[in-house]
């Protein structure tokens, strides 16, 4: 085994072996329970965790019932746009986190097509399921006949959305890259909702601030490596410097190595730059570790894992999708939930 780098260069060696993304055995110790934390089956289908690994789940999103869209809706897209919107019945929706509010404002049975790889239950349950990238085009959208399309990256949808609205066709962008308070607001408004989604934005942005808080407090900032099963032409990843997560785990007081490398989006890593990351938590989504084929399935994409002291301790965390991978709604329970486990840590 190679000798592990020295911290003083650490930075540099991560660097050279992090590929920036185009488009993973000792006793277990045991961490001091953090509230949320459970080792059990949790969501119906999401299976069992191996001894030692932890599902963290930050509760219940928020959310609100029983209300009335006010329509047509005014609204500038973040493409620069202005766009009115005046029928929001059959939602053709661009990625999960806006999914996420769509649901949260109790609107999920009107999202209509989804992205092919969605880990929501609305998305699972809408009558289309469609690629959505970089080269969608306008023509197979159309073919939907969709309402309204609600995008969530101005480098995958901007095009696409400039040309359904050359003809005729209400399409708003929301871009992913931006605090998950903001978005919930702007996505409210583009289904006649301003005024819920100032409640909700509000509510996130208390839960992310009282997840900052509890972070500042601990003192420390333990070593956080978030793999992922995509995002690097299909082979293992780690999250970089402008992913959600990397924002949420700076913000509940770990730090991200992907930041600490100055990578952005998701990036593989060599086996030999996880070493020289020397994590102390393992980080992953539920729909990440279902597609990596379960515990083994992570170990055979990184096995150098193992060697780190996450591995050693057995240190996994899994935590659901919407909580970690993106911002947006489940942002503040999420970030509530590592903020509160990175304290409980032992000291290293």
């Amino acid at each position: 085994m190679k000798t592990m780098y020295s911290l003083r260069l650490l930075p540099l060696a991560m660097a050279t072996a992090l590929a920036a993304c185009a488009g993973p055995a000792t006793p277990p110790v045991t961490d001091a329970a953090a509230p949320a934390a459970s080792a059990d089956a949790g969501p119906a289908g999401a299976g069992a965790l191996p001894a030692g690994w932890t599902r963290l789940d930050g509760g219940s999103l928020p959310s609100l019932s029983g209300q009335t869209p006010v329509l047509p809706a005014k609204v500038r897209s973040d493409d620069g746009a202005e766009v009115e919107v005046d029928d929001t019945s059959r939602i053709i929706v661009g990625g999960d986190d806006v999914i996420a509010v769509i649901d949260a404002l109790g609107l999920g049975g009107q999202v209509f097509a989804a992205p092919k790889n969605t880990t929501t239950a609305s998305g699972r349950a809408a009558p289309h399921q469609f690629l959505f990238n970089r080269t969608t085009g306008v023509e197979g959208v159309l073919s939907l006949q969709g309402s309204l399309f609600l995008g969530n990256s101005l480098r995958r949808h901007t095009e696409l959305a400039q040309k359904l609205r050359a003809v005729g066709e209400p399409a708003v962008v929301v871009d992913d890259l931006q605090p998950a308070p903001d978005k919930v607001r702007k996505i409210a408004a583009a289904l006649g909702l301003a005024a819920a989604g100032e409640q909700l934005a509000g509510q996130v942005q208390q839960q992310l601030d009282e997840a900052a808080a509890i972070g500042k407090a601990s003192g420390r900032a333990p070593r956080v490596i978030h793999v992922s099963a995509t995002g690097a032409g299909g082979a293992p990843t780690v999250a970089g410097a402008d992913s959600a997560s990397a924002r949420l785990i700076a913000l509940a007081g770990g730090l991200n190595i992907g930041t600490e490398a100055g990578v952005a989006n998701y990036s593989a890593l060599s086996n030999e730059g996880v070493v020289a990351a020397a994590p102390q938590v393992i980080v992953v989504t539920e729909h990440d570790l279902a597609l990596f084929g379960g515990a083994e399935g992570l170990w055979k994409a990184y096995p150098t894992l193992r060697q780190t002291p996450a591995g050693q301790a057995n240190r996994v965390w899994v935590m659901p999708d919407v909580q970690l991978k993106y911002a947006s709604v489940g942002s503040g329970v999420g970030a509530l939930a590592l903020a509160r486990a990175l304290a409980a840590l032992p000291p290293a």
